[in-house]
Protein backbone atom coordinates (compact mmCIF):
# COMPACT_ATOMS: atom_id res chain seq x y z
CA UNK A 1 0.00 0.00 0.00
CA UNK A 2 0.94 3.23 -0.97
CA UNK A 3 0.74 4.38 2.25
CA UNK A 4 3.06 2.38 3.93
CA UNK A 5 5.13 3.02 1.14
CA UNK A 6 5.33 7.04 1.69
CA UNK A 7 5.72 6.67 5.83
CA UNK A 8 8.78 4.35 4.87
CA UNK A 9 10.46 7.01 2.51
CA UNK A 10 9.80 9.95 4.39
CA UNK A 11 11.11 7.81 7.54
CA UNK A 12 14.19 7.24 5.81
CA UNK A 13 14.90 10.46 5.07
CA UNK A 14 15.18 10.98 8.83
CA UNK A 15 16.76 8.02 9.50
CA UNK A 16 19.92 8.36 7.61
CA UNK A 17 19.78 12.29 8.07
CA UNK A 18 18.96 14.05 5.20
CA UNK A 19 16.39 16.15 7.04
CA UNK A 20 15.83 16.24 10.82
CA UNK A 21 11.99 16.16 10.74
CA UNK A 22 9.62 16.33 7.57
CA UNK A 23 5.86 16.65 7.56
CA UNK A 24 3.96 15.85 4.46
CA UNK A 25 0.08 15.90 3.18
CA UNK A 26 -1.84 15.03 0.76
CA UNK A 27 -5.87 14.98 -0.93
CA UNK A 28 -7.60 14.21 -3.86
CA UNK A 29 -11.03 14.91 -4.21
CA UNK A 30 -12.45 12.87 -2.06
CA UNK A 31 -10.75 14.43 0.67
CA UNK A 32 -7.08 13.99 2.75
CA UNK A 33 -5.79 10.47 1.81
CA UNK A 34 -2.22 11.05 3.29
CA UNK A 35 -1.14 12.57 6.36
CA UNK A 36 2.63 11.93 8.20
CA UNK A 37 5.47 13.22 10.52
CA UNK A 38 8.27 12.09 10.79
CA UNK A 39 12.22 13.23 12.82
CA UNK A 40 12.50 15.71 15.42
CA UNK A 41 11.67 19.85 15.57
CA UNK A 42 15.04 20.14 15.88
CA UNK A 43 18.74 18.64 15.08
CA UNK A 44 19.24 16.43 18.41
CA UNK A 45 16.14 18.02 20.13
CA UNK A 46 13.73 15.25 21.69
CA UNK A 47 10.34 16.53 20.95
CA UNK A 48 8.94 14.84 17.89
CA UNK A 49 7.75 16.68 14.63
CA UNK A 50 3.77 16.15 14.54
CA UNK A 51 1.17 17.14 12.25
CA UNK A 52 0.07 20.06 13.80
CA UNK A 53 4.16 21.78 13.70
CA UNK A 54 4.18 25.25 13.10
CA UNK A 55 6.59 25.81 9.92
CA UNK A 56 7.21 29.41 8.91
CA UNK A 57 6.16 29.21 5.15
CA UNK A 58 7.54 32.06 3.18
CA UNK A 59 6.78 32.34 -0.02
CA UNK A 60 3.68 29.82 0.01
CA UNK A 61 2.06 32.88 1.89
CA UNK A 62 1.54 34.16 -2.35
CA UNK A 63 -0.82 31.67 -2.92
CA UNK A 64 -3.06 33.03 0.05
CA UNK A 65 -2.40 36.78 -1.24
CA UNK A 66 -2.94 36.21 -4.33
CA UNK A 67 -6.35 34.69 -3.33
CA UNK A 68 -7.18 37.51 -1.37
CA UNK A 69 -6.47 40.04 -3.92
CA UNK A 70 -8.52 37.95 -6.05
CA UNK A 71 -11.03 37.83 -4.06
CA UNK A 72 -10.77 42.03 -4.16
CA UNK A 73 -11.20 41.67 -7.73
CA UNK A 74 -14.71 39.89 -7.65
CA UNK A 75 -15.85 42.53 -5.26
CA UNK A 76 -14.94 45.50 -7.84
CA UNK A 77 -12.50 46.66 -5.94
CA UNK A 78 -9.38 46.05 -7.66
CA UNK A 79 -8.83 45.09 -11.45
CA UNK A 80 -6.11 42.99 -12.80
CA UNK A 81 -5.01 45.37 -15.45
CA UNK A 82 -6.22 48.62 -13.64
CA UNK A 83 -2.92 51.04 -12.78
CA UNK A 84 -1.66 50.22 -9.38
CA UNK A 85 -0.42 53.43 -8.79
CA UNK A 86 -4.21 54.34 -8.55
CA UNK A 87 -4.77 52.09 -5.70
CA UNK A 88 -1.05 53.02 -4.24
CA UNK A 89 0.74 56.30 -5.04
CA UNK A 90 3.83 54.63 -4.22
CA UNK A 91 3.54 52.47 -7.25
CA UNK A 92 2.68 55.08 -9.65
CA UNK A 93 5.75 56.72 -10.74
CA UNK A 94 8.46 53.46 -10.81
CA UNK A 95 11.88 53.78 -11.21
CA UNK A 96 14.14 51.61 -13.08
CA UNK A 97 17.58 50.71 -11.81
CA UNK A 98 19.75 50.59 -14.94
CA UNK A 99 23.41 50.26 -13.01
CA UNK A 100 25.86 52.55 -10.79
CA UNK A 101 27.91 55.30 -11.52
CA UNK A 102 31.78 55.61 -11.42
CA UNK A 103 31.33 57.12 -7.69
CA UNK A 104 29.09 53.52 -6.67
CA UNK A 105 25.58 54.94 -6.71
CA UNK A 106 22.74 53.72 -8.62
CA UNK A 107 21.63 55.39 -11.71
CA UNK A 108 17.91 55.29 -12.33
CA UNK A 109 14.91 56.26 -14.78
CA UNK A 110 11.24 56.25 -14.92
CA UNK A 111 9.48 53.63 -15.83
CA UNK A 112 7.96 53.95 -19.45
CA UNK A 113 4.80 51.88 -18.59
CA UNK A 114 2.38 51.47 -15.90
CA UNK A 115 2.46 48.45 -13.23
CA UNK A 116 -0.60 46.65 -13.20
CA UNK A 117 -2.17 44.65 -10.21
CA UNK A 118 -1.58 41.47 -13.29
CA UNK A 119 2.40 42.57 -13.64
CA UNK A 120 2.58 41.81 -9.54
CA UNK A 121 0.84 38.66 -9.47
CA UNK A 122 2.97 36.93 -12.11
CA UNK A 123 6.09 38.58 -11.43
CA UNK A 124 5.97 40.32 -14.39
CA UNK A 125 6.62 44.24 -12.74
CA UNK A 126 9.93 44.67 -12.82
CA UNK A 127 10.57 44.36 -8.29
CA UNK A 128 13.03 41.59 -7.96
CA UNK A 129 14.68 39.59 -4.98
CA UNK A 130 18.24 40.98 -3.85
CA UNK A 131 18.45 36.98 -3.25
CA UNK A 132 18.77 36.11 -6.66
CA UNK A 133 19.32 39.60 -8.38
CA UNK A 134 23.20 40.91 -8.05
CA UNK A 135 22.37 44.26 -9.26
CA UNK A 136 19.47 44.45 -6.38
CA UNK A 137 21.63 42.90 -3.91
CA UNK A 138 24.22 45.58 -4.83
CA UNK A 139 21.67 48.39 -4.00
CA UNK A 140 20.21 46.97 -1.19
CA UNK A 141 23.75 47.34 0.31
CA UNK A 142 24.49 50.32 -0.85
CA UNK A 143 21.24 52.22 0.78
CA UNK A 144 21.02 49.94 3.41
CA UNK A 145 17.82 48.73 2.73
CA UNK A 146 16.20 46.31 5.15
CA UNK A 147 15.27 42.37 4.11
CA UNK A 148 11.91 41.68 3.57
CA UNK A 149 11.18 39.69 6.21
CA UNK A 150 12.32 41.85 8.51
CA UNK A 151 8.37 43.17 8.07
CA UNK A 152 9.77 47.12 7.41
CA UNK A 153 8.46 49.24 4.72
CA UNK A 154 11.76 50.52 3.81
CA UNK A 155 12.31 46.81 2.53
CA UNK A 156 9.44 48.06 -0.25
CA UNK A 157 11.64 50.78 -1.31
CA UNK A 158 13.62 50.06 -4.59
CA UNK A 159 13.49 50.21 -7.60
CA UNK A 160 12.43 48.28 -10.84
CA UNK A 161 14.98 45.95 -12.15
CA UNK A 162 13.31 46.15 -15.79
CA UNK A 163 10.06 47.80 -17.68
CA UNK A 164 6.70 46.60 -16.38
CA UNK A 165 6.00 43.59 -18.52
CA UNK A 166 9.42 42.75 -20.29
CA UNK A 167 10.01 39.72 -19.13
CA UNK A 168 9.10 37.64 -15.47
CA UNK A 169 11.58 37.53 -12.74
CA UNK A 170 10.68 36.83 -8.73
CA UNK A 171 10.22 39.04 -6.14
CA UNK A 172 8.30 41.62 -3.87
CA UNK A 173 5.68 41.88 -6.11
CA UNK A 174 3.00 39.89 -4.12
CA UNK A 175 3.99 42.28 -1.05
CA UNK A 176 2.67 45.05 -2.96
CA UNK A 177 -0.01 43.52 -4.04
CA UNK A 178 -1.18 42.68 -0.17
CA UNK A 179 -0.78 46.20 0.45
CA UNK A 180 -3.30 47.13 -2.47
CA UNK A 181 -5.77 44.34 -0.39
CA UNK A 182 -5.21 46.47 2.45
CA UNK A 183 -5.82 49.69 1.00
CA UNK A 184 -9.27 48.93 -0.84
CA UNK A 185 -10.28 46.63 2.02
CA UNK A 186 -9.69 48.87 4.86
CA UNK A 187 -7.97 46.27 6.99
CA UNK A 188 -4.87 45.04 7.35
CA UNK A 189 -3.84 41.66 6.11
CA UNK A 190 -4.01 39.99 8.82
CA UNK A 191 -7.61 41.16 9.77
CA UNK A 192 -8.61 40.42 6.07
CA UNK A 193 -7.48 37.09 5.55
CA UNK A 194 -9.05 36.00 9.03
CA UNK A 195 -11.96 37.38 7.67
CA UNK A 196 -12.28 36.37 4.69
CA UNK A 197 -9.74 33.17 3.88
CA UNK A 198 -8.78 31.57 7.21
CA UNK A 199 -12.28 31.52 9.76
CA UNK A 200 -14.26 30.45 7.05
CA UNK A 201 -11.99 27.44 6.25
CA UNK A 202 -11.21 26.56 10.18
CA UNK A 203 -7.64 27.60 9.71
CA UNK A 204 -6.66 28.22 13.01
CA UNK A 205 -2.73 28.15 13.08
CA UNK A 206 -1.77 30.66 9.77
CA UNK A 207 -1.21 33.83 10.46
CA UNK A 208 1.83 36.42 11.02
CA UNK A 209 1.69 36.41 14.13
CA UNK A 210 1.53 33.71 16.33
CA UNK A 211 0.29 33.13 19.92
CA UNK A 212 2.17 31.39 23.09
CA UNK A 213 0.91 28.47 22.44
CA UNK A 214 1.39 28.24 18.49
CA UNK A 215 5.31 29.51 19.23
CA UNK A 216 5.67 26.62 21.55
CA UNK A 217 5.17 24.44 18.29
CA UNK A 218 7.33 25.62 15.72
CA UNK A 219 10.13 24.39 14.15
CA UNK A 220 13.40 25.11 14.75
CA UNK A 221 15.22 25.95 10.91
CA UNK A 222 18.33 24.37 9.64
CA UNK A 223 21.16 25.16 7.48
CA UNK A 224 22.66 22.57 5.35
CA UNK A 225 26.54 22.63 5.10
CA UNK A 226 28.37 22.58 2.23
CA UNK A 227 29.71 19.05 3.32
CA UNK A 228 25.84 17.73 3.63
CA UNK A 229 25.57 17.72 7.54
CA UNK A 230 22.99 19.96 9.18
CA UNK A 231 23.21 22.61 11.88
CA UNK A 232 20.41 24.61 13.86
CA UNK A 233 20.55 28.10 13.00
CA UNK A 234 20.22 30.29 16.33
CA UNK A 235 16.23 31.40 17.10
CA UNK A 236 15.85 34.57 15.89
CA UNK A 237 12.63 36.51 17.70
CA UNK A 238 9.35 37.44 15.66
CA UNK A 239 10.01 41.18 13.83
CA UNK A 240 8.25 43.92 14.77
CA UNK A 241 5.96 43.79 11.86
CA UNK A 242 5.46 47.67 10.11
CA UNK A 243 3.13 45.93 7.42
CA UNK A 244 2.31 41.88 6.94
CA UNK A 245 4.79 40.90 4.48
CA UNK A 246 2.09 39.05 1.91
CA UNK A 247 4.78 37.94 -0.07
CA UNK A 248 6.22 35.53 3.00
CA UNK A 249 5.24 36.62 6.11
CA UNK A 250 2.72 33.44 7.37
CA UNK A 251 3.22 31.03 9.36
CA UNK A 252 1.32 27.82 9.55
CA UNK A 253 0.55 24.01 10.07
CA UNK A 254 0.50 21.13 6.91
CA UNK A 255 -3.12 20.28 7.82
CA UNK A 256 -3.59 23.96 7.43
CA UNK A 257 -2.28 24.31 4.30
CA UNK A 258 -3.67 21.49 2.88
CA UNK A 259 -7.17 22.99 3.71
CA UNK A 260 -6.40 25.91 2.06
CA UNK A 261 -5.16 23.63 -1.54
CA UNK A 262 -8.64 21.60 -1.08
CA UNK A 263 -10.43 24.08 -1.62
CA UNK A 264 -8.50 25.62 -4.48
CA UNK A 265 -8.73 21.79 -5.52
CA UNK A 266 -12.56 21.86 -5.10
CA UNK A 267 -12.96 25.57 -7.49
CA UNK A 268 -13.07 27.70 -4.52
CA UNK A 269 -15.52 25.87 -1.59
CA UNK A 270 -14.92 23.68 1.08
CA UNK A 271 -17.24 21.94 3.40
CA UNK A 272 -19.80 24.58 2.30
CA UNK A 273 -17.43 27.71 2.56
CA UNK A 274 -16.87 29.95 -0.68
CA UNK A 275 -14.01 31.57 -0.54
CA UNK A 276 -13.55 32.54 -4.59
CA UNK A 277 -16.12 31.25 -7.28
CA UNK A 278 -14.89 28.67 -9.67
CA UNK A 279 -14.20 30.87 -12.86
CA UNK A 280 -11.46 32.92 -10.56
CA UNK A 281 -9.82 29.52 -9.70
CA UNK A 282 -9.53 28.62 -13.10
CA UNK A 283 -8.57 31.58 -14.21
CA UNK A 284 -5.77 32.09 -11.72
CA UNK A 285 -4.45 28.61 -13.10
CA UNK A 286 -3.95 29.63 -16.40
CA UNK A 287 -0.92 31.18 -17.87
CA UNK A 288 -0.88 35.14 -17.42
CA UNK A 289 2.68 35.96 -18.98
CA UNK A 290 2.13 35.19 -22.60
CA UNK A 291 5.26 33.83 -24.34
CA UNK A 292 7.33 35.34 -21.30
CA UNK A 293 9.18 32.28 -20.10
CA UNK A 294 9.57 31.86 -16.12
CA UNK A 295 13.41 31.38 -15.92
CA UNK A 296 16.18 29.63 -13.44
CA UNK A 297 17.02 31.76 -10.47
CA UNK A 298 20.40 32.10 -10.24
CA UNK A 299 21.68 32.57 -6.80
CA UNK A 300 23.15 36.06 -5.31
CA UNK A 301 23.43 35.03 -1.74
CA UNK A 302 24.54 31.75 -1.61
CA UNK A 303 23.44 30.71 2.25
CA UNK A 304 19.81 31.44 1.53
CA UNK A 305 19.43 30.08 -1.61
CA UNK A 306 21.16 27.51 -4.10
CA UNK A 307 20.26 28.62 -8.33
CA UNK A 308 16.76 27.42 -8.43
CA UNK A 309 15.42 25.13 -11.37
CA UNK A 310 12.62 23.32 -9.78
CA UNK A 311 11.24 21.84 -13.05
CA UNK A 312 14.21 20.41 -15.46
CA UNK A 313 13.42 20.35 -18.67
CA UNK A 314 10.10 21.15 -18.34
CA UNK A 315 7.78 23.76 -19.73
CA UNK A 316 6.89 26.34 -17.18
CA UNK A 317 4.79 29.74 -17.43
CA UNK A 318 3.33 31.73 -14.23
CA UNK A 319 -0.99 31.76 -13.04
CA UNK A 320 -2.06 34.36 -10.35
CA UNK A 321 0.70 33.77 -8.10
CA UNK A 322 2.21 30.64 -8.86
CA UNK A 323 4.29 28.25 -11.48
CA UNK A 324 2.38 25.93 -14.23
CA UNK A 325 4.28 23.28 -15.40
CA UNK A 326 2.89 22.68 -19.10
CA UNK A 327 4.28 19.76 -19.81
CA UNK A 328 2.87 16.05 -18.14
CA UNK A 329 5.57 14.81 -15.19
CA UNK A 330 5.31 11.12 -15.83
CA UNK A 331 4.31 9.27 -12.74
CA UNK A 332 3.45 12.82 -11.05
CA UNK A 333 1.76 15.62 -11.19
CA UNK A 334 -0.28 16.83 -15.03
CA UNK A 335 0.22 19.52 -17.40
CA UNK A 336 -1.40 23.24 -16.07
CA UNK A 337 -0.77 21.95 -12.42
CA UNK A 338 0.17 24.63 -10.01
CA UNK A 339 2.83 24.92 -7.68
CA UNK A 340 5.19 26.87 -5.47
CA UNK A 341 7.11 27.05 -2.30
CA UNK A 342 9.01 28.76 0.51
CA UNK A 343 12.64 29.85 1.24
CA UNK A 344 13.15 27.47 4.12
CA UNK A 345 12.12 24.50 2.01
CA UNK A 346 8.29 23.74 1.83
CA UNK A 347 6.64 22.81 -1.11
CA UNK A 348 3.07 22.30 -2.34
CA UNK A 349 1.48 21.62 -5.64
CA UNK A 350 -2.06 21.17 -6.67
CA UNK A 351 -3.09 18.98 -10.11
CA UNK A 352 -6.79 20.25 -11.47
CA UNK A 353 -6.75 17.60 -13.75
CA UNK A 354 -5.96 14.61 -11.85
CA UNK A 355 -7.72 16.08 -8.50
CA UNK A 356 -4.46 15.64 -6.41
CA UNK A 357 -2.74 17.99 -4.24
CA UNK A 358 0.04 17.61 -1.53
CA UNK A 359 2.44 19.41 0.72
CA UNK A 360 5.56 18.96 1.98
CA UNK A 361 7.32 20.42 4.73
CA UNK A 362 10.59 21.17 6.51
CA UNK A 363 12.68 24.07 7.73
CA UNK A 364 16.23 23.97 5.93
CA UNK A 365 18.39 26.88 4.36
CA UNK A 366 19.70 27.49 1.33
CA UNK A 367 16.89 26.99 -0.51
CA UNK A 368 16.39 24.42 -3.21
CA UNK A 369 17.96 22.33 -1.31
CA UNK A 370 18.64 19.03 -3.60
CA UNK A 371 18.00 16.42 -0.94
CA UNK A 372 14.92 18.09 -0.09
CA UNK A 373 13.69 18.30 -3.41
CA UNK A 374 13.99 14.64 -4.30
CA UNK A 375 12.13 13.74 -1.13
CA UNK A 376 9.28 16.05 -2.82
CA UNK A 377 9.50 13.87 -6.01
CA UNK A 378 10.16 10.75 -3.96
CA UNK A 379 6.66 11.98 -2.48
CA UNK A 380 4.68 13.32 -5.32
CA UNK A 381 5.13 9.85 -6.98
CA UNK A 382 4.44 7.98 -4.34
CA UNK A 383 0.82 10.23 -3.62
CA UNK A 384 0.22 9.60 -7.86
CA UNK A 385 0.93 5.41 -7.18
CA UNK A 386 -1.51 5.66 -4.15
CA UNK A 387 -4.55 7.82 -6.05
CA UNK A 388 -3.92 5.46 -9.32
CA UNK A 389 -4.16 2.34 -7.25
CA UNK A 390 -7.54 3.88 -5.64
CA UNK A 391 -8.74 5.39 -8.84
Amino acid sequence: MAQDEIDRLLRAAVDDGRVPGVVALAADSTGPIYKGAFGKRSLGGTVPMTPDTMFRIASMTKAVTGVAAMQCVERGLLALDQPAGEILPQLAEPQVLQGFDTAGEPVLRPARSKITLRNLLTHTAGYVYPIWNELNARYCEVKQVPGILTGKLAALDVPLAFEPGERWEYGINIDWAGLMVEKVSGQNLETYMRANIFAPLGMRDTGFVSNEEQMARFVDVHARKPDGSLAVLPAEPPPQLEFHPGGGGLSSSGPDYLTFLQMLLHGGTLNGARVLKPETVAMMQQNHIGDLNVENLKTAMPELSNDVTLLPDIGQKWGLTWLINTDDQPGRRSAGSVAWAGVFNTYYWLDPKRQVTGVILTQILPFADPIVLQLLTDFETAVYRETAAHG
